[in-house]
């Protein structure tokens, strides 16, 4: 890991920053070194990735610092009242104007306005935002009065705002003056160890504060932990550490405490938007890498009966037996357990022929099912979709009796 600057060290520490990865470093440091220069910034990130950190960050490490800093939740504002929040309003302007009111533009008047989920704002309101963008000009709702304001905008979304642009949700214009300078916050499954150092930091934060016995994870339940998606991020991650130190409190978390407690059945097998390079679901996944073993495993059938001179007999009896199991083995993978999704793949070495590699990988599946189904070979056999009279041979072809 590369040494961390004396200013990323102290921003980390002034607003609790954990983790050590090097996307997590550069997002922080790319803040620390805008933050003196007026520019505008946007933060993208998946939702719970910590963006709401960035603009503080920017505020407090530029000149503004001493003025005022106001944080607008976009999507948590009703349509009808947005510009009014935002711009103000004149007395008597709209049905319940029983007073003149002051937006948060004029409010945060040489400070910084952090519009988080800014994607959400109706066109309307976009145009009026990119007028104080402009020429720091706005109108209050109700007024034909221009007034003046000189703030520093930081926006933030989870959405791809070119996207928003070419489908007519977003303004052109106004993406290009809010994304001046660019910050990626990384999603937690990129953050490696990071993990793990913030499960331990919020099952020892919880503990202090409720007085429970502290938890701690054992070597399988981080493992697991790493291999899930995090949909939901820090946030997600969060909650789910508080619900194992509640009802596990002083105990070594397991492995299956920690499937027990994933919502591994809903979004958590994918990733959501907001990534230059989204996941594929471990369901595409594993089928993708069932096809290739299919493949391969045709040609190696092929290779074989051709250097033994009976080509034609045996690739004749191997597709036939493919062709009768192929497609039903691509459904049985979404009958495996979920918790199969977390098992850590062992990569064959180079020098292990790539036939056996694909015969241990069969020989697992076939394993797995006959342990899940206590021996019983028969319902083994549906699960992997499977005839019976195939699994028998394929347990003699790999003495698992």
């Amino acid at each position: 890991m590369p040494e961390l600057s004396a200013e990323v060290k102290q921003a980390k520490q002034r607003f609790s920053i954990i983790g050590n990865a090097p996307s997590l470093l550069n997002a922080i440091s790319r803040a620390i070194r805008v933050a003196p220069i007026d520019l505008s910034v946007l933060v993208t990130g998946e939702s719970g990735s910590g963006k709401e950190f960035f603009p503080k960050i920017i505020h407090q490490y530029g000149a503004r610092k001493h003025k005022k800093y106001i944080a607008v939740n976009c999507g948590a504002i009703p349509e009808g009242t947005i510009d009014s929040e935002l711009f103000g309003h004149e007395k008597g302007s709209f049905t319940g104007a029983i007073a003149t009111r002051k937006g948060y533009f004029e409010e945060a008047d040489g400070g910084t306005v952090f519009l988080d989920e800014v994607a959400e704002l109706p066109l309307t309101t976009q145009a009026r935002l990119l007028r104080v963008l402009e020429t720091g000009e706005f109108l209050k709702v109700g007024s034909s009065t221009v007034q003046k304001t000189n703030v520093r905008i930081v926006a933030a979304t989870n959405v791809d705002l070119i996207e928003a642009v070419k489908q007519g949700k977003f303004r052109e214009d106004l993406y290009y003056r809010l994304s001046t300078v660019r910050i990626e916050v990384p999603n937690l499954h990129d953050r490696g160890d990071d993990i793990q150092l913030l499960a331990r930091k919020f099952a020892s934060d919880f503990a202090e504060r409720y007085m429970t016995q502290p938890i701690s994870f054992s070597e399988e339940a981080v493992k697991a932990m790493r291999l899930y998606r995090w949909p939901g991020n820090v946030r997600q991650l969060k909650n789910i550490v508080e619900q194992l130190a509640l009802f596990q409190a002083g105990e070594t978390i397991s492995r299956e405490q920690v499937l027990e407690t994933l919502p591994i059945d809903h979004s958590g097998l994918s990733t959501p938007v907001a990534s230059k390079n989204p996941y594929q679901s471990y369901d595409q996944e594993r089928e993708m890498l069932w096809k290739m073993i299919f493949s391969l495993k045709g040609e190696i059938a092929e290779l074989r009966a051709e250097m033994k001179g009976t080509h034609e007999k045996n690739a004749d009896t191997f597709f036939h037996h493919e062709r009768e199991e192929k497609g039903s083995r691509f459904n049985a993978l979404m009958k495996l357990p979920q918790e199969d999704i977390f098992k850590e793949t062992t990569v064959p070495a180079p020098d292990v022929p790539l036939s056996q590699s694909v015969d241990a990988t069969e020989k697992e599946a076939i394993k797995g099912a006959l342990e899940r189904n206590n021996g019983n070979k028969k319902a083994a056999a549906e699960e992997l979709g499977i005839s019976l009279r195939t699994i028998y041979r394929k347990i003699s072809e790999f003495n698992l009796d």
